[in-house]
């Protein structure tokens, strides 16, 4: 097993590391820095997240789990171990409404029940008494019986996830995606980022069998080819989102697991694109080439 798996280097750890982690790093802090959150208050956060990361090592290595050895592998002092043991995290997650509106969501995108003669979802009855099991207040309480349709309808409309239309509603077919509940998207961004730095890291310590983490990149590129590919990009992403949605609904319909087997899954797609900025060209001045 080599240096990394073991999880300690031999001197300084190699450069190569230290400058993917502050790339990675760089647009994080960067949006910290704008919402007004400093080093120092950045650097608690971390003695706390090394912490538990040094605990989960440690418990994963066996033997005593002591204030020194937490310590030894963390770097966190012993007074601020003593300090952290005590307190409380604060759980911001995600309020139990807006789970069920995700929950509600997959179920509408993913049921044959609930799509047109072109597999999209389709537009549900406002009231049973209009729509029957085709109504938003059937799909509601296929999810819920303990939350009145109304909240859970008033909920997604709030994030714009659907909107009303006479006496029917239409989801988004972009899905789940909370553009005005602020705290939602700074929950499903720690969410979605975790997992994929945890596939990254499961893959860079050469554990098997590794995750798939897969990416396409040019910086040749014109603004106007970017944005042709983008809109691909959003459409085949959207296409395989909802097929692999349907069949995890159907597999945890059909073949739930065994008990203590519960195993959770995420697959996300990402594209970003942003301005190459290139070096000054260079001239030829007296036979030598010159900025």
């Amino acid at each position: 097993m080599n240096a990394l798996a073991e999880g300690t280097w031999p001197g300084q750890p190699p450069a190569a590391l230290i400058a993917a982690v502050c790339r990675m790093l760089h647009p994080l802090v960067r949006y910290l820095v704008s919402v007004g959150i400093s080093y120092p208050v950045f650097a608690e956060m971390l003695k706390r997240v090394f912490l538990d990361a040094a605990r989960a090592e440690a418990q994963a290595a066996g033997g005593r789990l002591t204030d020194s050895r937490l310590m030894l592998l963390s770097g966190v002092h012993r007074k601020d171990i003593r300090r952290l043991s005590r307190e409380t995290p604060e759980d911001a997650g995600v309020p139990a409404l807006h789970n069920l509106g995700t929950t509600l969501v997959a179920r509408w995108l993913s049921d044959p029940a609930y799509a047109d003669e072109q597999g999209q979802p389709a537009p549900l009855a406002r009231s049973a008494a209009r729509g029957g099991a085709l109504s938003f207040p059937a799909l509601a309480q296929s999810v819920s019986a303990d939350v009145r349709p109304r909240a859970i309808l008033d909920e997604l409309v709030r994030l714009g996830v659907v909107r009303i239309e006479g006496e029917f509603v239409r989801l988004d077919v972009g899905g789940f995606v909370p553009a005005r509940a602020p705290d939602a998207k700074a929950f499903y961004f720690g969410e979605a980022l975790h997992d994929h730095v945890a596939a990254g890291t499961h893959n860079l310590r050469g554990a098997a069998p590794p995750f798939l983490e897969r990416s396409v990149q040019y910086d040749e590129l014109a603004p106007a080819a970017v944005a042709r590919i983008a809109e691909r990009a959003q459409g085949l992403a959207m296409g395989m989102l909802t097929d692999l949605n349907r069949q995890a609904e159907a597999e945890e319909r059909d073949d739930p697991p065994a008990p203590g087997q519960r195993m959770r899954m995420r697959v996300g797609v990402y594209f970003y694109s942003e301005p190459v900025h290139a070096p000054p060209a260079l001239r030829l001045v007296a036979g030598r080439a010159t900025p």
